[in-house]
């Protein structure tokens, strides 16, 4: 989209991967788990499928796997079989409604981080396909970026950097083939200098300032010739 707007090759990328303060104010969005609103999630309102056909429809066993391994929720199949043994009596409506149902089945309650929290990152992800997105993003990025132009990636949880460590590292390395293979088949040339071998993170004064950076991760490569 970018070279049909004439608007490559650039000379960097940010790609900012948290959410909005303004989706999350908007209750009628369903981001928050304090929100009164319906139960949404949706960035794009065109988008077909919202959190709530998820929540009240989904199979025990796909609500496990979505609360385990988009929001690496210790207590998913706690979670999940109580959600459907609730919605078998009332379907969940609003997002506030199912953050307390969540708060009210878990066990284990970390210090400072509200315990609906790993449920509701692992119901947007999942409604809006967000790492398949971001993976698309980075080949994106890179292709319109200049030679020795860099792209910033700043990440809000690990399943995000995981994705953006490992694409830099598969792009900055000439062969990737398989280990056992004898010689290399893949014809891949390097095309990313990665210059942050560990991610960035927020100090504690910035944190004070603005707690949401407390979780914030930024990872940067540069354009190869």
């Amino acid at each position: 989209m970018a070279r049909s707007h004439d608007f490559a090759p650039v000379d960097g990328v940010l790609l900012d991967l948290g959410l909005s303060s303004l989706q999350l104010a908007n209750e009628e969005r369903g981001f928050s788990f304090r929100a009164r609103g319906p139960l949404d999630m949706r960035a794009d309102p065109d988008l077909r499928l919202g959190a709530a056909e998820i929540v009240n429809s989904w199979s025990g066993n796909d609500l496990r796997r979505v609360f385990a391994e988009y929001g690496e929720e210790p207590e998913a199949a706690r979670i999940a079989g109580a959600i459907v043994r609730r919605r078998a009596k009332t379907p969940f409506g609003t997002a506030d409604e199912l953050g307390r149902f969540v708060a009210g089945v878990k066990t284990r309650r970390p210090r400072g981080i509200d315990p609906a929290t790993r449920v509701f990152q692992a119901l947007r992800i999942a409604v809006n396909d967000e790492l398949a997105n971001l993976s698309v993003a980075l080949e994106g990025a890179m292709s319109v970026l200049r030679p020795g132009g860099r792209i910033a990636v700043i990440s809000f949880h690990s399943l995000e950097d995981r994705i953006v460590k490992q694409f830099f590292a598969r792009e900055s390395r000439d062969c990737i083939c398989p280990p056992h293979l004898p010689t290399c088949v893949c014809g891949h040339r390097a095309g990313l200098r990665v210059v942050t071998r560990r991610p960035l993170r927020a100090a504690s004064a910035e944190v004070g300032r603005n707690p949401r950076a407390r979780s914030a991760a930024l990872r940067v490569a540069e354009r190869l010739p």
